[in-house]
């Protein structure tokens, strides 16, 4: 008997998942745990592994769909078994790929031209004797009387030869006449030549025929997966709040002998990221009004912080949620920050895990970069940005001046929840922290200061 493979529940919130692609075709013979498809929730890309071992006999569903969770998305088993009872409702049959069609089957004129044709024909091919082809589309024919060409003369690249409007573009922009082959390749797979093919004259065979839309020497690739969701989320973002970034940098001379004591002393090793998280933590704690989601016609202020680290993947950015940080000591918080990061890594993290954040830190530092202004992870309220390591002066009690090592940082904020001066509290709470007592708990002093 066949077995299902269905779509596992990515996490208590998601009640579905889109089908990016599949792995294999219908007949292929797969072992358990084999890749079968990439699936995706609106926060981040799972691969969809086979559960038994076997030939593929059916595939429910087609690339893009929107597929319910639990939901069967395949059938594995042996050659010939029914699977017709295994198929969810709402899934088209799947077949076998079809093997591509001989140039003699082809649908084409009458009296196909002979193999000399692709490189010898000397008339345009976008021309045919009138009453040869299978209509005119009202869009195409209003597009062709405005630049004043005959439809009638025209050969149709649309369904059974009909003319569509590419065609009356096509005419009109001069582009190439196409050979025979590559007018049944626009026909049935909806493909443009270039301005100027590999043919004699210019002609445009079939291995010039492109996806429309392509641009000549540039790699097309569709918008899809995270990086689709990416796009999506950034430019909500950016039309649905008021950015605001204030920008600072910190001392690392009190971090940096933090650390080297820590080191000695023989505890675990924590990150100059980790530090920053921790004072993230502690300065909100006095300006709890950062910690917040604004909502439109109301703001959420969380009591706990939520706290989202950017972390760069292989298969785009991820924002992993490190729930009660605020509840954690400097080692917890370090230790938790790391295993989400891995989990994004590996592709292993939950979806649960990628939401409910309360405020965002993104580094960049690792990268060279100094400073950048980073987008709101809405519908948060801030979210804070950390450069690359820059070598300063400043100005000792005495007058002298002395060179030392900063951090540089950017506040992003939403001015239709924060204004300019609160956020610019916060980042004097959080540099004075993290100069005078990073890694501890934020003392009275620092908090008046």
């Amino acid at each position: 008997m066949a077995t299902p493979i269905i779509m596992p529940r990515q996490g208590q919130s998601v009640e579905s998942c889109i089908l990016t692609e599949w792995k294999v075709e219908v007949g292929h013979e797969v072992a358990e745990g084999e890749v079968l498809a990439v699936i995706e929730t609106d926060k981040a890309s799972f691969d969809l592994e086979s559960t038994a071992s076997g030939k593929v006999l059916a595939l429910f569903w087609e690339a893009d769909d929107d597929v319910p969770v639990l939901a069967n998305v395949a059938a594995i088993g042996e050659e010939g078994e029914n699977v017709d009872d295994l198929r969810p409702a709402g899934a088209e049959p799947s077949a076998p790929p079809a093997a591509d069609p001989e140039p003699s089957s082809s649908p084409g004129p009458a009296n196909p031209p002979g193999p000399a044709t692709e490189v010898t024909n000397s008339e345009p091919s976008h021309f045919a004797s009138a009453g040869s082809g299978a209509g005119i589309s009202p869009r195409a024919r209003k597009v062709a009387m405005r630049h004043g060409i005959d439809p009638e003369t025209l050969e149709g690249s649309g369904p059974g030869g009909r003319v569509i409007e590419r065609d009356v573009e096509a005419a009109r922009l001069g582009r190439p006449r196409l050979s025979a082959s590559a007018a049944v390749r626009a026909r049935e797979e909806g493909l443009e030549p270039p301005r100027r093919g590999s043919g004699l004259a210019g002609m445009a065979l079939a291995s010039d025929m492109k996806q429309p839309g392509a641009i000549e020497g540039a790699e097309i690739q569709p918008v899809k997966g995270i990086r689709k969701v990416i796009a999506e989320r950034m430019m909500q973002s950016l039309q649905s709040t008021a950015q605001l970034t204030l920008h600072a940098s910190f001392e690392l001379t009190a971090a940096q002998a933090f650390r080297k004591q820590r080191q000695e002393e023989g505890k675990a090793k924590v990150s100059l990221n980790d530090l920053i998280a921790h004072g993230i933590i502690q300065a909100l704690s006095s300006h709890p009004q950062m910690n917040a989601h604004f909502l439109g016609d109301r703001i959420a202020t969380f009591e706990k912080v939520h706290l989202g680290v950017a972390v760069d993947t292989p298969k785009g950015l991820l924002v992993p949620v490190v729930r009660d940080a605020s509840d954690l000591s400097l080692d917890d918080l370090s230790s938790s920050i790391k295993k989400v990061a891995i989990a994004c890594r590996e592709g292993t993290i939950s979806p649960d895990d990628l939401s409910g954040g309360s405020f965002t830190l993104t580094n960049l530092g690792m990268l060279g970069v100094e400073t950048f202004t980073p987008v709101l992870n809405a519908p948060e309220v801030a979210i804070l940005g950390v450069g690359g390591i820059t070598l300063k002066p400043k100005r000792l009690e005495s007058g002298e001046v002395v060179y030392a090592d900063f951090l540089p940082l950017s506040l992003t904020i939403d001015h239709q929840a924060i204004d300019g001066a609160p956020a610019a509290r916060f980042l004097q709470t959080f540099v004075s922290h993290l100069e005078q007592n990073p890694g501890e708990e934020l003392s009275k002093t620092i908090e008046e200061a």
